[in-house]
């Protein structure tokens, strides 16, 4: 697909709540990370004040979504305990729905029991990084609350993943492997699921960048496409720098992402996501 052909590619409803949520205009989804150990020092915040001002800083710099995440799983991430995780999240959302009752949330879990809390206490989506799979009630737990489901391409857990990178075609295997889940979860009756290829999870740096250069092939799915590129080792490890210096890496390929189809972009940094957002309109206008 090129960029005039995925003009109007973007033109899907996913209902949040009592909202129809538009995304024929990319939406911005803005990482905050409630844990001392994700790979972006930058996204942690573990104090009140400094979880209400992340979230302030990104209303104002034009954010859609919020994803707060309460475990690591970054590659290699050490487990959490349920009862953690529960704690810090339920905590975080009290705060949040309290102090920004109007922002849409997504939690970044994989647990069924900390979806179904955090849907209680006003979250509005499901990010799962495992697609289901480290969590057997996951789905019947979606289909029930009937919310929209962040549907992650990934294998194994965070210690195993990176060893789990065997694909005759990343790309297709990608496709194949989220196929037959977005099927189920149709048959169960979930009506927004949204497709995460997963970059960086179970794939070496040159499977990230072919799966990001066929992106617009995940349009066969009939779901709306995530791009989580923020920061990531494909971007730093090419230039043999970490994740601090990885920002304009991120703001190049959020664009790529973009021009291949993504309708979300899942970041750490929302102002220059959103001024991606508005060159790729500008753009798109053009053609």
């Amino acid at each position: 697909m090129d960029a005039k052909d995925n003009k109007n590619a973007g033109n899907m409803m996913i209902k949040c709540a009592d909202k129809l949520i538009d995304l024929s205009t990319p939406l911005v989804m803005g990482i905050v990370n409630i844990t001392p150990d994700s790979f972006y020092p930058g996204s942690r915040v573990t104090e009140q004040a400094k979880l209400l001002s992340r979230i302030q800083t990104f209303i104002s710099e034009g954010v859609d979504i919020v994803d707060i995440g309460a475990v690591s799983t970054r590659p290699g991430a050490e487990s959490v305990p349920e009862e953690i995780e529960m704690s810090r999240m339920k905590h975080a959302l009290k705060l949040i729905v309290k102090h920004f009752p109007n922002i849409l949330i997504s939690v970044d879990t994989f647990r069924s029991s900390v979806a179904r809390m955090a849907v209680g206490e006003g979250a509005h989506i499901i990010n799962d990084v495992s697609g289901g799979d480290r969590d057997s009630r996951m789905f019947d737990v979606v289909a029930e609350l009937n919310v929209p489901y962040i549907l992650m391409h990934s294998r194994g857990e965070s210690k195993t993943m990176q060893e789990l990178t065997e694909y005759e075609n990343v790309t297709l295997d990608v496709i194949r492997e989220l196929s037959d889940k977005v099927l189920t979860m149709r048959q169960m009756g979930v009506k927004d699921v949204i497709i995460d290829p997963g970059f960086g999870f179970a794939k070496t740096t040159e499977q990230n960048f072919k799966l990001l250069a066929e992106l617009s092939l995940l349009e066969v799915l009939g779901c709306p496409v995530l791009a989580g590129i923020s920061r990531k080792s494909m971007i730093y490890k090419t230039f043999n720098v970490g994740p601090m210096e990885a920002l304009n890496g991120t703001t190049a390929l959020n664009m790529t992402a973009l021009m291949n189809g993504a309708q979300i972009l899942r970041v750490h940094d929302v102002k220059e996501a959103r001024e991606v957002v508005v060159l790729y309109q500008t753009l798109m206008r053009s053609i």
